[in-house]
């Protein structure tokens, strides 16, 4: 968001950010308006919160109202998240259907994807629009796909070798040992119990060569629990948050991302693999098919399968083609358009704004 705010303005936008709450430096020249959205539940927050935004909007005049939340009043919204409706409809009974929570979060998605809704939509990969649009007969020509917005700090430096030996030394790797890297916060979600029954089953020889390192922000005990009973208490390290995860890219010898339910895009897909790193991923992350067109890595087809994942892991532990995997991830990101999703997310912004105040400067021509 901050980084679309930015180019924003350098194109001569003034910026107003309407948040329920702002952790870090504010930036310069940006007006932060932080609602004070009260109510027992998250959301009822958020039904406060957009009921006190509403008027303000309105007040405003803005040229374009561009939403990282699905709410009313939106000219633009960045949907990053997954179709709510498809998916609690997937994997709840009908008795959560009829709670307030789903109401509200319905409501509020058909707000922006509904037919008569004159809403632009930027999503980070085509996973989702197939869903929008069985569910909301959201029109195809409101949809634009972004590309990723990859920093390019991400790319192998051209010392990654030397990187890679400080960073097995600091963490006293030895040369025959292997570690496997998780990065992302919801840990269940990401699938960090499916990777440690993977590790698991690997033969003992295997196993207790091997390191499972996990960068995110999440409660570890569970997971901390379920390795212990697994006997992998001396295989498992989380780390709750590292300002240093290149480093770890190209430290790991293989990156997992077994997610349960499939993300829109999934950025450390991406970044691993342009790292040289090799990725093992579940096909239904929206980020998945970069890793399949360049052929860094592996897919784990769905339905999801415990066994042929444990499998496709302990062989691309092994394998010969790792290094062939790191060589074709280095360069896709050499080759492909990775990294200019701030720059198309502006662009479509700029256009809604001039065709906003086209439309506005032609009511009040007709009024005259």
């Amino acid at each position: 968001m901050l980084n679309i705010a930015h180019l924003c303005q350098d194109r001569g936008f003034a910026i107003d950010i309407f948040t329920r709450s702002w952790e870090g430096p504010r930036p310069e020249n940006m007006m932060i308006r932080q609602v004070d959205a009260k109510g027992w539940s998250n959301h009822a927050k958020n039904e406060a919160y957009v009921r006190s935004v509403k008027p303000l909007l309105e007040r405003g005049q803005y040229d374009a109202v561009v939403g990282f939340n699905r709410m009313p009043g939106l000219d633009i919204y960045y949907a990053a998240d997954a179709c709510y409706i498809a998916r609690i409809n997937r994997t709840k009974s009908w008795l959560y259907r009829i709670t307030p929570r789903y109401r509200h979060f319905v409501k509020n998605e058909r707000a922006v994807f509904s037919p008569d809704a004159d809403v632009r939509l930027m999503l980070l990969s085509n996973v989702e629009q197939d869903n929008f649009m069985a569910w909301y007969n959201t029109p195809a020509d409101r949809f634009h796909i972004l590309p990723p917005g990859i920093s390019r700090d991400r790319m192998a430096p051209d010392n990654a070798a030397e990187i890679r030996s400080q960073w097995r030394a600091e963490f006293a790797v030895r040369d025959e040992d292997k570690v496997v890297l998780m990065v992302g916060s919801n840990f269940a979600g990401k699938g960090l119990g499916r990777t440690l029954l993977a590790i698991a089953a690997l033969p003992p020889e295997q196993r207790d060569r091997l390191r499972v390192m996990v960068i995110g922000k999440d409660k570890p005990e569970p997971f901390l629990r379920m390795a212990t009973k697994l006997g992998l208490e001396r295989n498992l390290q989380i780390f709750l948050g590292r300002d240093d995860v290149p480093r770890f890219y190209l430290g790991a010898d293989l990156f997992v991302h077994p997610a349960h339910e499939g993300e829109t895009a999934g950025n450390v897909i991406v970044e691993a693999m342009i790292s040289g790193l090799p990725v093992l991923v579940t096909e239904s992350c929206g980020y998945a098919y970069h890793v399949e067109k360049a052929d860094a890595g592996v897919l784990i087809r769905l339905p999801f399968r415990q066994k042929d994942f444990n499998e496709k892991l302990q062989t691309m532990l092994v394998s010969e083609q790792r290094a062939a995997w790191a060589r074709n991830g280095i360069e896709y990101g050499r080759s492909e358009d990775l990294y200019s999703l701030p720059q198309v997310a502006t662009d479509l912004i700029e256009a809604a704004a001039l065709e906003n105040a086209n439309r506005k400067d032609l009511q009040a021509d007709f009024k005259d």
